[in-house]
């Protein structure tokens, strides 16, 4: 078992910027890799970046590519989700996953989900 935990959301205007973190505990030794998923109402959970547990592959949606960048911890069992040049449209619940990330960006979440953080971006 992973338990997950995010911090870090807020509000914020648009242009800002704001950095989750999401920290790990359990069973931290297993080589898992981390997505990081956004949920905006009446949306469905979608995935925003996803990293590999050596962090030599990163997946990026396309609506975030050049704005958010996804890093990794692991001495401290915790994952981060730099979020800049925020827009209005990236106002969602922000979720953090526990998953496997295939060399091709292929990201298979497992049911490891944190409780989520609110970010909101005002216009």
């Amino acid at each position: 078992q992973v338990q997950l935990v995010e911090s870090g959301g807020g509000l914020v205007q648009a242009g800002g910027s704001l950095r989750l973190s999401c920290a790990a505990s359990g069973r931290t030794s297993s080589t898992y890799a981390i997505g990081w998923f956004r949920q905006a109402p009446g949306k469905e959970r979608a995935i925003v970046a996803a990293i590999s547990w050596s962090g030599g592959v990163r997946y990026y949606a396309d609506s975030v590519k050049g704005r958010f960048t996804i890093s990794r911890d692991n001495a401290k069992n915790t994952a981060f989700l730099q979020m800049d040049s925020l827009k209005p449209e990236d106002t969602a619940v922000y979720y953090c996953n526990a998953g496997s990330l295939t060399y091709y960006s292929d990201y298979d979440p497992y049911d490891y989900w944190g409780q989520g953080t609110q970010v909101t971006v005002s216009s």
